[in-house]
């Protein structure tokens, strides 16, 4: 649990950084500014959660290491794809934790676990398979896009794919769920009437009972 929630303080953390980049980028066409805003960003985040008597945990360390060395190697080489290949990295160590049997199960209260446990695993694994899709297609679109329409690709991308799956798993919740609470429901009642059949009136008599 505490390596799951780790990863999504990761993910978090750099869409922070990266989306920063994008937007910059997108507004300015000037990549070096596109470059140092994430950067500082990401130090932002970690001197923020310093003062806030926050613990900085691993994952962010680390987080902020590939936003620093991936944004001074671009400055340096004036390659800017290194830094658009850094969310590839984000989202396999996302997904590779979301690849754990069950591990949405801890969010779901004791009644839908039961009735929803293995919808819910299988969107488990679906959710770890948009995240290696997500690190396959950066670096599709990292090696051939230009820079500008790469960041307005995976802009929209980023929130769509995440969106989208979203409302997906509600859907398929409410409606399985919907499905299966009523099909208890029915047979329950009917064994309820079964066992109520059998048992004898004991308004009658003897002699009149069947």
């Amino acid at each position: 649990m505490k390596s799951f929630l780790r990863a999504v303080s990761l993910l978090l953390s750099d869409l922070a950084s990266t989306f920063l980049f994008l937007a910059v980028l997108l507004a300015s066409h000037d990549m070096p500014m596109a470059i140092l805003s994430g950067m500082v960003l990401g130090v932002v985040q970690i001197v923020w959660l310093r003062r806030g008597g926050r613990r900085v945990e691993t994952m962010q360390w680390l987080s902020l290491g590939l936003v620093l060395g991936s944004g001074g190697v671009a400055l340096m080489t004036g390659d800017p794809r290194i830094v658009m290949l850094k969310p590839s990295l984000i989202y396999l160590i996302v997904g590779s934790v979301m690849l754990k049997r069950g591990w949405m199960l801890r969010y779901m209260p004791p009644g839908v676990q039961d009735l929803l446990g293995d919808v819910t695993v299988i969107f488990g694994y679906l959710w770890a398979g948009l995240m290696f899709f997500s690190a396959v297609l950066n670096v599709a679109l990292a090696l051939t896009l230009a820079p500008a329409h790469w960041a307005l690709v995976m802009s929209v991308y980023g929130v769509a794919s995440k969106l989208g799956l979203f409302l997906t798993h509600f859907a398929a919740m409410q409606i399985v769920g919907f499905s299966r609470g009523r099909r208890r429901a029915l047979a329950a009642r009917a064994a309820s009437g079964a066992v109520s059949g059998d048992m004898p009136n004991p308004a009658l008599r003897p002699q009149d009972r069947p």
